[in-house]
């Protein structure tokens, strides 16, 4: 039996950044049904949370998951809850580009606590300023085309 473990931590917005996600009740709800659902196709969801307009998601892989088939899961469905439920006035889109980066064991705590605080994250920084500085700190290239 191996024994695997193995954080990543996603991020990815609404289609356009539209701010879909517009009250926290609603993202309750979305982040505890991506938590479920996640659950019940074999993910271990660490952490989720986010803010009007993307998600953070800490992901605890398994043995046998990859991250396009993960993130194929959680997004794909997710939307497809949203759209079945009409929590939104327009149909509701996740962006197709997402963030994944690994996370060391050593800053788990660290990322926890960013991932839980984007409420208060996010009243003084903007989506766009949080993503320009995920290009920057982990050393993503961006791509025109």
């Amino acid at each position: 039996m191996p024994f695997v473990k193995v954080y990543i931590h996603f991020v990815w917005s609404t289609k356009n950044r539209i701010p879909f996600l517009n009250s926290k009740e609603l993202r309750i709800l979305v982040w505890n049904h991506i938590r479920e659902n996640a659950k019940e196709k074999g993910i271990f969801v660490d952490f989720v949370n986010g803010y009007a307009d993307h998600c953070h998601c800490l992901v605890s892989f398994g043995v046998d998951q990859s991250i396009q088939k993960v993130m194929q899961l959680i997004k794909g469905e997710s939307s497809f809850w949203i759209n079945k439920h009409g929590l939104t006035k327009e149909k509701f889109e996740w962006q197709d580009e997402y963030f994944a980066v690994s996370v060391s064991e050593s800053v788990i705590e660290k990322v926890r606590d960013y991932i839980k605080n984007q409420e208060e994250h996010h009243s003084k920084k903007t989506f766009q300023q949080e993503y320009d500085e995920f290009i920057s700190k982990f050393g993503f290239q961006k791509f025109d085309g």
